[in-house]
């Protein structure tokens, strides 16, 4: 992982990750507006358009100067491809941060996920110096769960019937790690 503070860059093998561009908004909307990524995310909207990609988007710059929020796009190397989103927060007084990511559904089962998150994780560890990342998923999304096991968070529990998603409850799973 490399991180480039001047470009707001975190680049790994495969992937870049960078802030996101208005020009991404197209995109953005095109890859959320699946019922797949909404059924298996706390907070995106379906359906998905243009003007939500925008609005979601006009505060990350501001919230990732001001040490808040880091919020970016997850692009291929290669080609410059936006494959999906990462973000960290980062809770100053608690000195933690929180994990959380969507996948274009056509990138699925590619490893995309677990790199970006990877390369977040050590961002959170080396650069902002976090003692503890954390992150959620659905009971009901096992392969979210997989990629945060694979990334070395225990599995710290689970908030049964915490979230309503349109009619039905879903059980919240925690994952954390402290940095060692």
């Amino acid at each position: 992982m490399i991180f480039n503070q001047e470009n707001k860059t975190i680049t790994t093998s495969r992937l870049i990750l960078r802030m996101f561009n208005q020009s991404d908004a197209k995109e953005v909307a095109r890859l959320c507006n699946n019922f797949n990524i909404y059924n298996n995310t706390l907070y995106l909207p379906y359906p998905y358009s243009i003007d939500d990609a925008l609005s979601w988007m006009e505060r990350h710059l501001e919230n990732y100067e001001a040490g808040k929020f880091y919020e970016f796009a997850v692009t291929d190397k290669e080609n410059g491809q936006l494959l999906g989103a990462i973000g960290l927060s980062n809770n100053q007084k608690f000195n933690q941060g929180e994990i959380a990511y969507w996948i274009g559904e056509e990138f699925w089962g590619r490893g995309y996920a677990t790199e970006a998150a990877e390369a977040i994780l050590q961002f959170a560890f080396r650069e902002k110096k976090l003692h503890k990342v954390f992150a959620r998923c659905f009971g009901s999304n096992p392969a979210s769960g997989r990629v945060l096991i694979k990334l070395g968070m225990k599995e710290e529990g689970t908030l049964i019937d915490h979230i309503r998603k349109d009619d039905r409850y879903e059980d919240l799973v925690h994952y954390g790690i402290i940095n060692s």
